[in-house]
């Protein structure tokens, strides 16, 4: 067996990031940028007014009330027609360009407006504008030419605004890698079948399928293979034309534990098999291909916590590295232990806990739990807590570190 670190280190040194594709700006919201993204344009393109009111200038305002004469209205979307020049003042609303000659803008709040026969007059009441006030400059936000995103950037709804401001229709991203899960065993019926005698319902590969989606990937769902080394070499030759190809079950001491045998006959290289860990020791990895095109193959253990240990553990990271995104920090914390917990064993634990956020401080509840084949535990669990290896009590109040679950 391996440490976990030493096997994250063996699965990290053999990812690499998928190839940069073009989609549209509507699609790359969840993806990362393959390519820094430049302006093309200065924003704003003019200065402009920030808020509705009234363009001058702040030499006019000598006196503690001024009265200004009012030469136009600027809307957004319009063009001065003319200077502010000393006495005058011009009424623009928020987005509008600033007339050459004002140098600020006055609240319309802080005005009040006077209608003559033929003109308007503005009185001013403040002596709370300076220059610049109200005004978003040129190219204040950015200027030309100016990297306005950097590759590696992940696209949220706040980007999608920014890539279109800077005219992006379309956007080159990392393409997410396609991840094909299949699940093994005799035993094994699709979930929306009833069971016979001997028989359970397929719940990692959907699990695994909801998890692959969740972590940026898109899932390629391949079912169920019975334990059979043909059947078996049919369907893990499909899953190689695939970025990564997840197994779920048949990698332990069974008789009928054929996968790392089947792996073997169709070249996938062994990496690594068993892991020292609760729950997830019987993970195995793998690789083929050359190093411009190849699939990363993941034994995960059947029983479902294990799978979803491994997954979280190893999986997830690499998943994150294919899209562009290998330094993405694990959001784990210490916080206090609620209750008391007995470690036995020489492998390090990660057991199910449920974290409580109060005002005063952080909490982490250990909960019951029957081992590795108890799903139904997991979810009430938001987080894992990390128990070291060797025996070990602890009390109330005790500091354990907490590795978050993906609230999705």
């Amino acid at each position: 067996m391996i440490s976990i670190d030493e096997a994250r280190r063996l699965v990290m040194d053999r990812v690499e990031p998928c190839p940069p594709v073009n989609v549209s700006l509507a699609e790359a919201v969840g993806h990362t940028l393959a390519e820094d993204v430049k302006a093309d344009i200065d924003s704003p393109p003019h200065a402009k007014a920030l808020v509705d009111g009234y363009a001058i200038r702040v030499a006019d305002l000598r006196q503690a009330s001024v009265e200004l004469q009012v030469i136009e209205e600027v809307m957004a979307g319009q063009v001065p027609t003319q200077s502010v020049v000393a006495g005058q003042a011009t009424r623009i609303m928020t987005g509008a360009p600033i007339p050459s000659g004002a140098d600020a803008v006055v609240m319309r709040e802080q005005t009040e407006l006077r209608r003559g026969q033929a003109v308007e007059w503005v009185t001013i009441s403040t002596n709370e504008i300076v220059r610049g006030s109200h005004i978003l400059e040129l190219g204040a936000s950015f200027r030309m030419d100016e990297i306005v995103l950097s590759a590696g950037t992940l696209v949220r709804g706040i980007e999608v605004g920014l890539l279109g401001e800077v005219g992006c229709a379309k956007v080159k991203i990392v393409r997410p890698p396609r991840v094909a899960i299949l699940a093994t065993g005799n035993e094994l019926v699709h979930h929306g079948q009833r069971p016979d005698s001997g028989q359970i319902r397929n719940s990692n590969g959907p699990m695994l399928v909801a998890m692959t989606s969740r972590a940026g990937a898109e899932p390629v769902d391949l079912g169920i293979a019975c334990d059979d080394h043909d059947e078996l070499a049919a369907r893990i030759r499909q899953g190689l034309d695939n970025d990564i190809l997840l197994l779920s079950g048949g990698v332990s001491a069974g008789q009928l534990d054929l996968v790392p045998e089947v792996l073997s006959s169709v070249g996938v290289q062994t990496v690594f098999h068993r892991v020292r860990l609760k729950p997830g020791k019987p993970l195995w990895f793998g690789a083929i291909g050359s190093s411009s095109k190849s699939t990363l193959v993941f034994g995960l253990p059947g029983n479902p916590v294990s799978g979803l240990v491994c997954f979280e553990l190893f999986v997830r990271p690499a998943i994150e590295a294919m899209r562009g995104r290998p330094n993405i920090s694990v959001m784990e914390s210490y916080v206090e232990l609620v209750g008391n917990f007995s470690h036995r064993g020489g492998r390090p634990t990660y057991h199910p806990g449920q974290m409580r956020v109060a005002v005063e401080k952080t909490t982490v509840l250990p909960l019951q739990w029957q081992g590795s084949a108890d799903l139904r535990a997991l979810t009430d669990a938001n987080c894992l807590i990390q128990f070291p290896a060797g025996e070990r009590f602890y009390g109330p109040g005790e500091l354990v570190k907490v590795r978050y679950l993906d609230a999705g």
